[in-house]
């Protein structure tokens, strides 16, 4: 997918096939599927993601060069986009770029991760701890985690992708990315991909997915009570999910699980209603998915 540059010692990391926590009527068709430049959306769901965006963005005066959206129903297989080739600073989103780093240099960890450096990678995604970003990224250094995401992430032919350039909460070492500059960016298209490849256990490795899953989780670090997870909370859902705020910059991504319903949504924004465009869509989005449950019942 990327003809950026070529790192055949990630290969035996990236796309080792794996297992998905949908049933086993649903593994099959999802293992199968692949994201990428040339697949299909949906149009009934594309027309539907539109309206909501456009409804939205109307009710808090934000441009339509101001939102970037994407949706992947994990259930049906149904994807919808609004600009997802658009890249936009992606401010704590990038995060996601440093763990998947940590656990292809690390593969060891995938099985055998002590709870301390588990707990901290847990502060860093779950929490967007800047301090545990910025510790691990230089462990790594800023060039390694580059070639990682550049293998599979990145493409500059393409607009662009995730992008790690700078040390999370300091000044100094920076690399801004070829596309649009940016120390931390990322398109809605490349954040899709990198949470179907989660579920399906195709980062670095099924173990290796797991346990990224595991920390996304960590169900002793509390959620920060904002965006989607502030709109969908008293919902029957679990949110495992990687936000950014920074200035007008205010983006949401997520796994949503709920009865009848399992999907995967992105917001990117540059407006400073960002934060309410966001928790629209997600009660939006998932106003509509309890719908259609109900109505396969």
């Amino acid at each position: 997918m990327n003809r950026l540059v070529n790192v055949p010692l990630l290969a035996a990391f990236l796309l080792t096939g794996g297992c998905s926590t949908l049933t086993p009527a649903m593994n099959s068709k999802l293992q199968n599927y692949r994201l990428d430049y040339e697949t299909p959306i949906d149009p009934a769901l594309q027309a539907k993601l539109r309206e909501m965006d456009s409804t939205l963005r109307a009710q808090w005066g934000i441009a339509a060069d101001q939102t970037a959206v994407g949706f992947l129903d994990l259930r049906t297989l149904r994807l919808a986009m609004l600009h997802p080739d658009r890249e936009e600073y992606a401010a704590s989103v990038a995060k996601i770029g440093i763990l998947l780093a940590y656990f292809q240099f690390h593969p060891a960890a995938a099985t055998n991760l002590d709870a301390a450096t588990q707990h901290e990678l847990g502060l860093m995604i779950k929490a967007s701890s800047n301090e545990m970003a910025t510790k691990f990224a230089r462990e790594m250094g800023l060039k390694a985690i580059q070639r990682v995401l550049s293998y599979q992430f990145y493409d500059a032919g393409h607009g662009g992708g995730l992008w790690v350039g700078k040390y999370y909460g300091q000044s100094g070492e920076r690399y801004g990315d070829p596309v649009g500059d940016n120390s931390h960016a990322a398109t809605v298209r490349q954040l899709l991909r990198f949470y179907l490849l989660l579920e399906q256990g195709r980062l670095v490795s099924p173990a290796a997915s797991r346990a990224m899953l595991e920390i996304f989780a960590s169900p002793d670090i509390p959620a920060d009570d904002i965006k989607f997870v502030k709109a969908l909370s008293g919902r029957r859902v679990e949110i495992l999910r990687k936000w950014g705020s920074w200035e007008d910059w205010l983006h949401d991504t997520a796994i949503i699980t709920g009865p009848g319903r399992h999907y995967i949504l992105v917001a990117l924004t540059h407006h400073p209603r960002g934060d309410d465009y966001l928790a629209g869509l997600a009660v939006a989005v998932d106003d509509l998915m309890t719908r259609e449950a109900k109505a396969e019942e």
